[in-house]
């Protein structure tokens, strides 16, 4: 749980030191809106987890597999706390005749990336989710990101981008 009040002191003290007046008009409320932005974009709610494990009976037997391509994220460098954005794809075979409710694939992408993070943790946690809660014979999930850590600073390598790759069981036929 994030402090807010203690938030909102930090950044009012991060304005000052960087030579900036937190009393003047536009930066009169900057340390609230950055404090509730920080609450959005890092809490995560563990109950949420539940609602994410809904799958759907088919009469079907599939032997190919489903894959959601493009699902939108981002997140935050856990060593620069700057953010890097981009698309996660994910791939898995069917066990029997269930199937995955597909917004929920991108409901988990979007919990796991919450906080400060490294892409391969949010890769590797998707997987491993996906594959330990649903009936899925395997999985693949893939993310492509930009980092501003390594586009705006350091390296300043612009147009580059980290694809990260984590699988878990089998997506071919037995």
């Amino acid at each position: 749980m994030i402090d807010k009040r203690k938030t909102e002191n930090l950044i009012y003290e991060l304005l000052l030191a960087l030579g900036e007046n937190p009393e003047r008009e536009g930066l009169k409320d900057t340390p609230m809106r950055v404090s509730n932005m920080l609450c959005e974009i890092f809490e995560k709610d563990e109950k949420e987890t539940e609602s994410f494990k809904k799958v759907f009976k088919e009469d079907f037997v599939s032997d190919g597999y489903v894959q959601v391509r493009d699902i939108p994220f981002y997140s935050f460098c856990e060593h620069h706390m700057l953010p890097f954005r981009g698309v996660a794809h994910i791939k898995y075979k069917p066990k029997s005749t269930f199937v995955i409710g597909i917004s929920k694939l991108a409901r988990i992408v979007n919990y796991f990336s919450k906080g400060l993070q490294v892409q391969e943790r949010i890769t590797s946690k998707v997987a491993d989710f996906i594959f330990s809660n649903f009936p899925v014979k395997g999985v693949e999930v893939t993310l492509e990101a930009e980092h501003l850590c390594m586009t705006i600073r350091g390296a300043r390598s612009v147009g580059s981008s980290t694809k990260t790759i984590s699988s878990l069981g089998s997506l071919e036929d037995d």
